[in-house]
């Protein structure tokens, strides 16, 4: 099996809001897109933290986004 190619990073604890899905900071992907879903998808706690994809046998962040909870309960 190839080793993983990308690396889901955050300084910050990563809560996922996509349901049964579980993201760590440091979890290793082979497929880029799903590397990608799964960062965009996520969230830290606490907000405003950021969550980047690393290519790892280069280094360079090939996604990066600002977590924000939205304006959750606002009318």
């Amino acid at each position: 099996m190839k080793n993983p190619q990308f690396r889901i990073e955050s300084t910050l604890p990563i809560v996922s809001s996509l349901p049964g899905t579980q993201v760590v900071s440091g979890a290793e992907l082979h497929d880029f897109e799903l590397a990608v879903v799964l960062a965009a998808k996520s969230l830290t706690k606490p907000p405003g933290g950021v969550v980047s994809v690393v290519h790892i046998p280069t280094g360079e962040v090939v996604f990066s986004k600002v977590s924000g909870w939205g304006d959750l309960g606002a009318d």
